[in-house]
Protein backbone atom coordinates (compact mmCIF):
# COMPACT_ATOMS: atom_id res chain seq x y z
CA UNK A 1 0.00 0.00 0.00
CA UNK A 2 2.67 2.40 0.07
CA UNK A 3 3.01 2.86 -3.58
CA UNK A 4 -0.24 4.52 -3.73
CA UNK A 5 -0.98 8.63 -3.07
CA UNK A 6 -3.59 10.23 -2.09
CA UNK A 7 -4.92 11.95 -4.75
CA UNK A 8 -8.03 14.47 -5.56
CA UNK A 9 -9.06 12.27 -8.46
CA UNK A 10 -9.15 14.69 -10.88
CA UNK A 11 -7.13 13.17 -14.65
CA UNK A 12 -4.51 15.33 -15.52
CA UNK A 13 -3.39 16.26 -19.01
CA UNK A 14 -3.95 13.89 -22.06
CA UNK A 15 -5.40 11.50 -19.53
CA UNK A 16 -8.27 9.57 -20.01
CA UNK A 17 -11.31 7.25 -18.47
CA UNK A 18 -10.41 3.36 -19.81
CA UNK A 19 -12.94 1.58 -17.61
CA UNK A 20 -14.39 1.07 -13.89
CA UNK A 21 -15.88 -1.02 -11.85
CA UNK A 22 -17.74 -0.59 -8.36
CA UNK A 23 -17.87 -2.51 -5.37
CA UNK A 24 -13.47 -2.82 -5.05
CA UNK A 25 -11.70 -4.01 -2.23
CA UNK A 26 -7.98 -3.58 -1.39
CA UNK A 27 -5.70 -6.09 0.35
CA UNK A 28 -2.00 -4.89 1.21
CA UNK A 29 -0.25 -8.18 0.17
CA UNK A 30 -2.46 -11.06 1.83
CA UNK A 31 -3.84 -8.43 4.38
CA UNK A 32 -7.10 -6.51 4.09
CA UNK A 33 -7.09 -3.08 3.91
CA UNK A 34 -9.35 -0.48 5.52
CA UNK A 35 -10.33 0.24 1.55
CA UNK A 36 -13.11 -2.06 1.59
CA UNK A 37 -16.01 -0.92 -0.87
CA UNK A 38 -14.84 1.83 -3.71
CA UNK A 39 -15.07 2.53 -6.90
CA UNK A 40 -11.90 1.55 -9.68
CA UNK A 41 -11.02 3.91 -12.43
CA UNK A 42 -8.20 2.81 -14.70
CA UNK A 43 -7.12 5.52 -16.64
CA UNK A 44 -3.82 5.73 -19.50
CA UNK A 45 -1.91 6.58 -16.39
CA UNK A 46 -2.93 5.70 -13.12
CA UNK A 47 -5.45 3.41 -10.91
CA UNK A 48 -7.71 5.61 -8.88
CA UNK A 49 -9.73 4.39 -6.01
CA UNK A 50 -12.44 6.26 -4.75
CA UNK A 51 -14.42 5.51 -1.42
CA UNK A 52 -17.92 4.69 -1.99
CA UNK A 53 -19.60 6.42 1.10
CA UNK A 54 -16.93 9.49 1.11
CA UNK A 55 -16.22 10.69 -2.45
CA UNK A 56 -13.29 12.91 -1.59
CA UNK A 57 -11.56 9.97 -0.04
CA UNK A 58 -9.04 9.22 -2.95
CA UNK A 59 -6.27 7.25 -3.26
CA UNK A 60 -4.39 6.43 -6.69
CA UNK A 61 -1.21 4.35 -8.43
CA UNK A 62 0.55 5.13 -11.11
CA UNK A 63 0.72 2.46 -13.65
CA UNK A 64 4.68 3.09 -14.26
CA UNK A 65 4.70 1.02 -10.53
CA UNK A 66 3.25 -2.26 -11.97
CA UNK A 67 5.36 -4.43 -12.89
CA UNK A 68 2.92 -6.85 -14.37
CA UNK A 69 -0.35 -8.06 -13.12
CA UNK A 70 -2.24 -11.65 -12.95
CA UNK A 71 -5.59 -12.83 -12.51
CA UNK A 72 -6.99 -15.20 -9.53
CA UNK A 73 -10.41 -16.40 -11.79
CA UNK A 74 -11.49 -18.68 -8.77
CA UNK A 75 -11.48 -15.54 -6.12
CA UNK A 76 -12.42 -12.72 -8.49
CA UNK A 77 -9.31 -10.60 -7.99
CA UNK A 78 -6.39 -9.34 -10.11
CA UNK A 79 -3.12 -9.23 -8.22
CA UNK A 80 -0.36 -6.17 -9.19
CA UNK A 81 3.17 -6.86 -8.69
CA UNK A 82 5.01 -3.77 -8.23
CA UNK A 83 8.03 -2.19 -8.41
CA UNK A 84 10.83 -0.85 -5.89
CA UNK A 85 9.58 2.39 -3.62
CA UNK A 86 11.90 5.14 -5.11
CA UNK A 87 13.18 7.93 -2.55
CA UNK A 88 11.27 10.93 -1.98
CA UNK A 89 8.00 8.64 -2.93
CA UNK A 90 4.88 10.97 -2.81
CA UNK A 91 3.26 10.30 1.33
CA UNK A 92 0.34 8.26 1.05
CA UNK A 93 -1.95 5.80 3.13
CA UNK A 94 0.47 4.25 4.15
CA UNK A 95 4.51 4.42 4.81
CA UNK A 96 5.61 0.65 4.63
CA UNK A 97 4.66 -2.50 3.45
CA UNK A 98 5.86 -5.60 3.90
CA UNK A 99 5.07 -6.51 0.63
CA UNK A 100 5.85 -5.99 -3.43
CA UNK A 101 2.47 -6.75 -4.31
CA UNK A 102 -1.42 -5.58 -4.00
CA UNK A 103 -4.87 -7.58 -4.62
CA UNK A 104 -7.63 -5.92 -6.00
CA UNK A 105 -11.31 -7.66 -4.71
CA UNK A 106 -14.22 -7.88 -7.04
CA UNK A 107 -17.15 -8.26 -4.74
CA UNK A 108 -19.69 -7.52 -7.57
CA UNK A 109 -17.62 -9.37 -10.74
CA UNK A 110 -16.53 -7.42 -13.72
CA UNK A 111 -12.82 -8.58 -12.69
CA UNK A 112 -12.32 -10.76 -16.83
CA UNK A 113 -13.38 -7.58 -18.36
CA UNK A 114 -11.04 -4.91 -15.98
CA UNK A 115 -7.93 -7.05 -16.05
CA UNK A 116 -8.42 -7.32 -20.13
CA UNK A 117 -7.86 -3.38 -20.26
CA UNK A 118 -5.90 -3.17 -17.84
CA UNK A 119 -3.16 -5.36 -19.46
CA UNK A 120 -4.14 -3.41 -22.90
CA UNK A 121 -3.33 -0.44 -21.14
CA UNK A 122 0.01 -1.09 -19.30
CA UNK A 123 1.12 -2.73 -22.64
CA UNK A 124 0.26 0.64 -25.02
CA UNK A 125 2.24 2.92 -22.06
CA UNK A 126 0.49 5.80 -22.90
CA UNK A 127 1.63 7.70 -20.02
CA UNK A 128 5.00 8.28 -21.69
CA UNK A 129 4.06 9.26 -24.71
CA UNK A 130 4.56 13.05 -25.65
CA UNK A 131 3.30 14.95 -28.29
CA UNK A 132 6.38 15.81 -30.49
CA UNK A 133 6.52 19.07 -32.66
CA UNK A 134 5.38 18.87 -36.69
CA UNK A 135 8.71 18.84 -38.84
CA UNK A 136 8.86 21.09 -41.58
CA UNK A 137 8.00 19.55 -44.89
CA UNK A 138 9.74 22.42 -46.99
CA UNK A 139 12.91 19.62 -47.62
CA UNK A 140 10.48 16.63 -47.81
CA UNK A 141 9.99 14.97 -51.54
CA UNK A 142 12.01 14.68 -54.65
CA UNK A 143 13.18 18.55 -55.22
CA UNK A 144 16.42 19.01 -53.82
CA UNK A 145 19.45 21.88 -54.59
CA UNK A 146 18.58 25.64 -54.09
CA UNK A 147 16.19 25.37 -56.75
CA UNK A 148 14.11 22.35 -55.36
CA UNK A 149 14.39 24.44 -51.85
CA UNK A 150 12.68 27.84 -53.70
CA UNK A 151 10.02 25.94 -55.36
CA UNK A 152 8.54 24.22 -52.55
CA UNK A 153 8.86 27.33 -50.09
CA UNK A 154 6.78 28.98 -52.97
CA UNK A 155 4.63 26.63 -53.41
CA UNK A 156 3.83 26.50 -49.32
CA UNK A 157 3.57 30.49 -49.22
CA UNK A 158 1.14 30.49 -52.10
CA UNK A 159 -1.09 27.57 -50.23
CA UNK A 160 -0.57 29.81 -47.04
CA UNK A 161 -2.21 33.21 -48.30
CA UNK A 162 -4.72 31.24 -49.95
CA UNK A 163 -5.71 29.66 -46.52
CA UNK A 164 -5.51 32.98 -44.80
CA UNK A 165 -7.29 34.88 -47.57
CA UNK A 166 -10.36 32.44 -47.25
CA UNK A 167 -10.21 32.30 -43.29
CA UNK A 168 -10.22 35.97 -43.19
CA UNK A 169 -13.24 36.25 -45.40
CA UNK A 170 -15.07 33.67 -42.92
CA UNK A 171 -13.73 35.81 -40.07
CA UNK A 172 -15.27 39.10 -41.55
CA UNK A 173 -18.72 37.39 -41.54
CA UNK A 174 -18.42 36.33 -38.13
CA UNK A 175 -17.33 39.56 -36.60
CA UNK A 176 -20.32 41.41 -38.19
CA UNK A 177 -22.53 38.48 -36.36
CA UNK A 178 -20.58 38.66 -33.60
CA UNK A 179 -21.09 42.01 -33.05
CA UNK A 180 -24.87 42.01 -33.74
CA UNK A 181 -25.37 39.41 -31.28
CA UNK A 182 -22.79 41.26 -28.34
CA UNK A 183 -25.25 44.45 -28.72
CA UNK A 184 -28.12 42.06 -28.42
CA UNK A 185 -27.12 40.47 -25.42
CA UNK A 186 -26.04 44.18 -23.79
CA UNK A 187 -29.04 45.73 -24.58
CA UNK A 188 -30.94 42.87 -23.14
CA UNK A 189 -28.93 43.00 -19.54
CA UNK A 190 -29.21 46.42 -19.34
CA UNK A 191 -33.28 46.39 -19.48
CA UNK A 192 -32.80 43.54 -16.81
CA UNK A 193 -30.89 45.44 -14.67
CA UNK A 194 -32.22 49.01 -15.34
CA UNK A 195 -35.90 48.05 -15.39
CA UNK A 196 -37.00 49.59 -12.05
CA UNK A 197 -40.97 49.14 -13.13
CA UNK A 198 -40.46 49.63 -16.54
CA UNK A 199 -40.87 45.89 -17.57
CA UNK A 200 -42.64 43.79 -16.22
CA UNK A 201 -42.06 40.57 -14.22
CA UNK A 202 -43.03 38.18 -17.00
CA UNK A 203 -40.85 40.22 -19.47
CA UNK A 204 -37.64 39.85 -17.48
CA UNK A 205 -38.54 36.55 -17.26
CA UNK A 206 -38.64 36.47 -21.11
CA UNK A 207 -35.18 38.89 -21.74
CA UNK A 208 -33.66 36.28 -19.53
CA UNK A 209 -34.23 33.64 -21.25
CA UNK A 210 -33.28 35.23 -25.05
CA UNK A 211 -30.09 35.79 -22.99
CA UNK A 212 -29.50 32.46 -21.75
CA UNK A 213 -30.52 30.96 -25.22
CA UNK A 214 -27.57 33.25 -26.84
CA UNK A 215 -25.32 31.41 -24.32
CA UNK A 216 -22.86 31.71 -21.40
CA UNK A 217 -22.35 35.38 -20.97
CA UNK A 218 -19.48 35.02 -18.02
CA UNK A 219 -17.79 31.49 -18.53
CA UNK A 220 -16.30 29.76 -15.60
CA UNK A 221 -12.24 29.98 -16.59
CA UNK A 222 -8.99 29.34 -15.18
CA UNK A 223 -8.06 33.36 -15.57
CA UNK A 224 -11.17 34.13 -13.80
CA UNK A 225 -11.71 31.90 -10.92
CA UNK A 226 -8.59 30.32 -9.86
CA UNK A 227 -7.35 27.11 -10.31
CA UNK A 228 -7.89 23.23 -8.44
CA UNK A 229 -10.58 22.63 -6.32
CA UNK A 230 -12.19 26.16 -6.29
CA UNK A 231 -12.64 26.28 -10.61
CA UNK A 232 -13.67 22.58 -11.16
CA UNK A 233 -16.40 23.69 -8.22
CA UNK A 234 -17.19 26.76 -10.13
CA UNK A 235 -17.25 25.18 -13.08
CA UNK A 236 -20.06 22.54 -11.56
CA UNK A 237 -22.36 25.50 -10.86
CA UNK A 238 -22.51 27.18 -14.17
CA UNK A 239 -22.74 22.91 -15.86
CA UNK A 240 -25.95 22.76 -13.61
CA UNK A 241 -27.11 25.85 -14.72
CA UNK A 242 -26.81 25.49 -18.02
CA UNK A 243 -28.15 21.97 -18.21
CA UNK A 244 -30.58 21.80 -16.06
CA UNK A 245 -33.19 22.93 -18.55
CA UNK A 246 -32.44 20.80 -21.39
CA UNK A 247 -32.16 18.10 -18.71
CA UNK A 248 -35.75 18.70 -17.98
CA UNK A 249 -36.89 18.70 -21.60
CA UNK A 250 -34.89 15.82 -22.67
CA UNK A 251 -36.38 12.75 -19.87
CA UNK A 252 -34.19 13.82 -17.61
CA UNK A 253 -31.08 12.10 -18.52
CA UNK A 254 -28.43 13.08 -21.08
CA UNK A 255 -24.92 10.84 -22.26
CA UNK A 256 -21.75 13.05 -21.31
CA UNK A 257 -20.81 13.37 -25.08
CA UNK A 258 -24.26 15.61 -25.59
CA UNK A 259 -23.52 17.92 -22.65
CA UNK A 260 -20.14 18.37 -23.63
CA UNK A 261 -21.53 19.40 -27.23
CA UNK A 262 -24.00 21.75 -25.39
CA UNK A 263 -21.91 23.14 -22.82
CA UNK A 264 -19.10 23.95 -25.37
CA UNK A 265 -21.55 25.43 -27.76
CA UNK A 266 -22.92 27.99 -25.30
CA UNK A 267 -19.19 28.74 -23.83
CA UNK A 268 -18.43 30.27 -27.16
CA UNK A 269 -14.75 30.65 -27.56
CA UNK A 270 -14.04 29.59 -24.27
CA UNK A 271 -14.01 25.91 -25.04
CA UNK A 272 -13.70 23.43 -21.97
CA UNK A 273 -11.30 19.86 -21.99
CA UNK A 274 -13.39 16.67 -21.68
CA UNK A 275 -11.10 15.96 -18.65
CA UNK A 276 -11.87 19.86 -17.08
CA UNK A 277 -15.47 18.97 -17.84
CA UNK A 278 -15.42 15.39 -15.65
CA UNK A 279 -13.48 17.02 -13.09
CA UNK A 280 -15.98 19.69 -12.37
CA UNK A 281 -18.90 17.00 -12.53
CA UNK A 282 -17.27 15.41 -9.85
CA UNK A 283 -18.10 18.31 -7.69
CA UNK A 284 -21.84 18.27 -8.70
CA UNK A 285 -23.08 15.79 -5.79
CA UNK A 286 -20.60 17.29 -3.09
CA UNK A 287 -22.55 21.15 -3.93
CA UNK A 288 -25.74 19.10 -3.51
CA UNK A 289 -26.32 20.51 -7.07
CA UNK A 290 -29.63 19.84 -8.83
CA UNK A 291 -27.25 18.15 -11.46
CA UNK A 292 -25.47 14.98 -10.95
CA UNK A 293 -22.99 12.67 -13.00
CA UNK A 294 -23.60 8.91 -12.88
CA UNK A 295 -21.45 5.86 -14.16
CA UNK A 296 -23.27 3.25 -15.15
CA UNK A 297 -21.72 -0.34 -15.12
CA UNK A 298 -20.89 -0.66 -18.73
CA UNK A 299 -18.83 2.31 -18.46
CA UNK A 300 -21.32 5.13 -20.10
CA UNK A 301 -21.37 8.47 -18.59
CA UNK A 302 -24.25 10.51 -17.70
CA UNK A 303 -25.93 14.03 -16.20
CA UNK A 304 -29.21 13.23 -14.49
CA UNK A 305 -31.14 15.36 -12.55
CA UNK A 306 -31.05 14.50 -8.90
CA UNK A 307 -34.87 14.75 -8.26
CA UNK A 308 -35.24 11.53 -11.06
CA UNK A 309 -35.73 8.62 -9.45
CA UNK A 310 -34.49 5.27 -10.61
CA UNK A 311 -37.34 3.54 -9.70
CA UNK A 312 -39.65 5.67 -11.80
CA UNK A 313 -37.55 5.27 -14.60
CA UNK A 314 -37.28 1.22 -13.97
CA UNK A 315 -41.06 1.15 -13.67
CA UNK A 316 -41.38 3.61 -16.90
CA UNK A 317 -39.37 0.99 -18.89
CA UNK A 318 -40.89 -2.25 -17.77
CA UNK A 319 -44.44 -0.39 -18.60
CA UNK A 320 -43.38 0.21 -22.14
CA UNK A 321 -41.89 -2.99 -22.88
CA UNK A 322 -44.98 -4.61 -21.02
CA UNK A 323 -47.22 -2.82 -23.48
CA UNK A 324 -45.11 -3.42 -26.43
CA UNK A 325 -45.19 -7.34 -25.37
CA UNK A 326 -41.24 -6.69 -26.28
CA UNK A 327 -38.59 -4.13 -26.83
CA UNK A 328 -34.78 -3.67 -28.32
CA UNK A 329 -32.86 -0.34 -27.66
CA UNK A 330 -33.74 0.81 -30.72
CA UNK A 331 -37.59 0.94 -30.81
CA UNK A 332 -37.33 2.11 -26.86
CA UNK A 333 -35.42 4.71 -28.17
CA UNK A 334 -37.56 5.94 -30.79
CA UNK A 335 -40.19 5.74 -28.41
CA UNK A 336 -39.11 7.96 -25.90
CA UNK A 337 -37.01 10.27 -28.46
CA UNK A 338 -33.43 9.20 -26.72
CA UNK A 339 -30.36 7.83 -27.73
CA UNK A 340 -29.89 4.45 -28.09
CA UNK A 341 -27.29 4.14 -25.52
CA UNK A 342 -29.52 5.69 -22.75
CA UNK A 343 -32.02 3.54 -24.45
CA UNK A 344 -30.33 -0.14 -23.51
CA UNK A 345 -28.89 1.65 -20.27
CA UNK A 346 -32.80 1.61 -19.17
CA UNK A 347 -33.68 -2.02 -20.11
CA UNK A 348 -30.38 -3.08 -18.64
CA UNK A 349 -31.05 -1.46 -14.99
CA UNK A 350 -34.29 -2.72 -15.70
CA UNK A 351 -33.45 -6.40 -16.11
CA UNK A 352 -30.93 -6.09 -13.45
CA UNK A 353 -33.73 -5.39 -11.14
CA UNK A 354 -35.95 -8.21 -11.97
CA UNK A 355 -37.80 -6.15 -14.14
CA UNK A 356 -36.87 -7.99 -17.72
CA UNK A 357 -35.52 -10.63 -19.08
CA UNK A 358 -33.55 -10.56 -22.88
CA UNK A 359 -33.33 -12.46 -25.73
CA UNK A 360 -29.84 -12.69 -27.36
CA UNK A 361 -30.26 -14.04 -31.15
CA UNK A 362 -29.14 -13.61 -34.63
CA UNK A 363 -32.31 -11.38 -34.49
CA UNK A 364 -30.44 -9.26 -31.71
CA UNK A 365 -30.92 -8.05 -28.48
CA UNK A 366 -34.57 -7.92 -27.43
CA UNK A 367 -36.28 -7.50 -23.68
CA UNK A 368 -39.66 -9.09 -22.70
CA UNK A 369 -41.40 -8.55 -19.18
CA UNK A 370 -40.22 -11.09 -16.70
CA UNK A 371 -43.15 -13.31 -15.93
CA UNK A 372 -40.89 -15.69 -13.32
CA UNK A 373 -41.23 -13.31 -10.59
CA UNK A 374 -44.93 -12.28 -11.10
CA UNK A 375 -46.43 -14.14 -8.22
CA UNK A 376 -49.34 -17.28 -9.34
CA UNK A 377 -52.32 -15.52 -8.40
CA UNK A 378 -51.43 -12.74 -11.05
CA UNK A 379 -51.31 -15.44 -13.81
CA UNK A 380 -54.10 -16.19 -15.95
CA UNK A 381 -53.56 -19.69 -16.93
CA UNK A 382 -57.21 -20.05 -19.24
CA UNK A 383 -54.74 -18.06 -21.76
CA UNK A 384 -54.93 -19.53 -25.00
Amino acid sequence: MNRFTWSDGFFGQDETLVTQQSAIRIYDGEDKSSFDNGRLLLTTHQLIWRDSKNPSYVIALHLSKIVFCEEESSRAKIILHLSETESGHSQGPSATSKYNFIKFSFKSGGQIDFYRCLNDTLQRKLWKVVAKPKKSSILEGKAVGIGGIERSMQKQRAATDKTISAAFQDLDGLIVKAKDMVEISKSISRKIKDQKGEISEDETVRFKSYLLSLGISDPVTRETHGTGLKYYRELAREVSKAIEKPLRESGGVMTMTDAYCRINRARGIELLSPEDLINGCQQLEALKLPVRMEIFESGVIVLKLHSLMEENLIEETYDFVSKKKCLSAEELAGILKISIVLAKERLLQAEKKGKLCRDDSLEGLIFFPNYFLITPTNLDFNRT
